[in-house]
């Protein structure tokens, strides 16, 4: 344990070897209740879609990863070594030994932490049915449970906000300046991202911030791991039984909150030519990537408008036979990063952002989930989402982005990630 009784960390996968087995033990339970009020106000991790998910409590250990394809490794070695033992028949996906995992986007990117998290207990609900996961060192001695905080978090009274790496004006011309080397032929698209600076007058707490967005966006998938919080409409890469699934969102418009109004959107959105561009270099990049893992893949000739409470978006979702020996992260590091949150080419996309973002997207648009002992898991983009300043928890970085192609007007853009940082800010607002 360090001075804070954390866990230890494990800085390359050869010394995670020679760790001895973490001991699981996973037990079926009749009913969890609210899986939000199992979180606890440090040392909780979330992935919670329409009440179903998965909760963790505590430290069993974490890892800090140079890669995605370095916490795989990492996490096959644990696993093999590991002593698990569930008394689930059949049990679903995410049952029994598990850890969250949070990226970042830019894999260059050497001072913002990747990680895999492994809780000392798992609260899951999944098909139906309930469980709770122990899991412990053998090799550390037991400690008390530090005091938690009432389940009830006390919010903070004031919140207020400031431009991050850029105001709107500066993004703007930012915007600009991307449809004009789109125009000349240096690249097709790129996605560019904003933040705001968010600060309260007492510590956040991200119990109230889970709870909050998933009460809002039960067709989101909720999540908190390491301080990055927030509601991603996208997946990634679902893994699951052989079967592969990935959600592809670009396109996107602001709910007026009227139904015939929203429903004009909804048409208008699913004919323009400007997002079913932006549409198809996402759906093209995903489907690249899955065919050298997959087979038998699905790719719908059109895609469908998807309805949350804030945005339209043009949606697809790829399916394909997940083949032999591949898991959930090696998806995850095929994929990552999508033209759905970079751009395409992808070299060319990534360099643009570097140069007119003019801010460190952190773990921002990278890969967050889970992954279980069989290499099943459900990765999604870090959409929606802030991140709580780990030094001074009063404040929170918040961010959105929008694809940019060469049909792309900057003050349109401006206010599609306005309508994208309304979830955090609501949320921030409830607490």
């Amino acid at each position: 344990m360090d001075r804070a009784g954390r866990p230890p960390t494990y800085p390359d996968p050869v010394e995670a070897v020679q760790r001895p087995a973490l001991r699981v033990r996973t037990t079926e339970v009749a009913d969890l209740g609210d899986l939000t009020l199992r979180l606890p106000r440090r040392e909780g991790c979330v992935w919670i879609r329409d009440g179903a998910g998965l909760v963790g409590s505590g430290e069993a250990a974490r890892y800090k990863a140079a890669s995605i394809a370095d916490a795989e490794r990492w996490w096959t070695e644990l696993v093999a070594a590991a002593e698990i033992e569930s008394d689930l028949e059949d049990p679903p996906s995410g049952a029994g030994l598990m850890a969250f995992g949070s990226f970042v986007f830019d894999p260059d990117n050497t001072e913002s932490q990747s990680m895999l998290i492994i809780p000392e207990v798992v609260y899951g609900r999944r098909a139906g049915r309930c469980w709770v996961t122990e899991i412990s060192d053998p090799t550390r001695p037991a400690t008390p449970a530090p005091p938690d905080e009432a389940l009830s978090p006390r919010p903070p009274a004031t919140i207020s906000y400031a431009d991050g790496a850029l105001s709107g004006p500066q993004w703007e011309s930012a915007v600009a300046e991307a449809v004009r080397r789109i125009n000349a032929g240096a690249l097709d698209k790129v996605v560019l991202a904003r933040n705001l600076l968010a600060v309260a007058d007492r510590d956040l707490d991200p119990r109230c911030l889970v709870r909050s967005l998933e009460a809002t966006y039960r067709r989101c998938w909720t999540y908190l791991v390491d301080g990055l919080v927030g509601a991603t409409p996208e997946m990634l890469v679902r893994s699951e039984a052989g079967l592969v699934t990935s959600r592809v969102l670009a396109g996107t418009i602001r709910r007026t909150g009227r139904d015939d109004h929203d429903l004009a959107l909804a048409a208008a959105l699913s004919t323009s030519s400007k997002d079913l561009e932006e549409h198809e270099y996402a759906v093209r990049s995903v489907a690249a990537a899955l065919a050298p893992y997959c087979s038998g893949m699905n790719v719908p000739d059109a895609p469908y408008v998807l309805e949350l409470p804030n945005v339209l978006h043009l949606a697809t979702d790829v399916t394909a036979a997940l083949d032999p020996g591949t898991t959930s992260l090696g998806l995850a590091a095929a994929l990552h990063p999508s033209a759905a949150v970079c751009g395409t080419p992808t070299p060319i996309a990534r360099r643009t952002i570097a140069e007119l973002e003019k801010m460190d997207r952190g773990r921002y648009a990278g890969p967050v989930g889970w992954i279980d002992a069989h290499g099943d898991g459900e990765w999604g983009i870090a959409l929606r989402c802030g991140q709580i300043d780990d030094t001074d928890p009063r404040q929170i970085k918040i961010y959105a982005g929008c694809g940019i192609v060469a049909g792309s007007d900057p003050e349109a853009e401006l206010s599609e990630s306005n309508a994208k940082l309304v979830p955090m800010r609501d949320a921030l607002g409830a607490c």
